[in-house]
């Protein structure tokens, strides 16, 4: 069962995402989050054509990584997962 902090922090991370997602479903991707981990770890992995585009790690850098930073600190690192 997940704790209030963590809940808080899931939300807050998919509130983030949400900001950038409209970008991603509109070039047919998106991302998902795989987990959160005890050391606030967060991973994520980009779903439909975010998959396999080649721009994919600087959407990661520029967008997604950086907004997260932005709006929630208390992560400590952004990983994104390969399928």
């Amino acid at each position: 069962m997940e704790t209030t902090f963590e809940n808080s922090l899931a939300e807050k991370v998919e509130s983030a995402l949400n900001k950038i997602r409209p970008y991603l479903v509109a070039d047919g991707g998106n991302v998902e989050v795989i987990e959160i981990t005890n050391d606030l770890v967060l991973r994520l992995q980009f779903v439909g054509a975010c998959s396999s585009c080649s721009m994919s790690a600087m959407t990661f850098k520029a967008g997604i990584e950086e907004t997260i930073r932005r709006e929630v600190p208390e992560i400590a690192r952004i990983e994104a997962v390969v399928a």
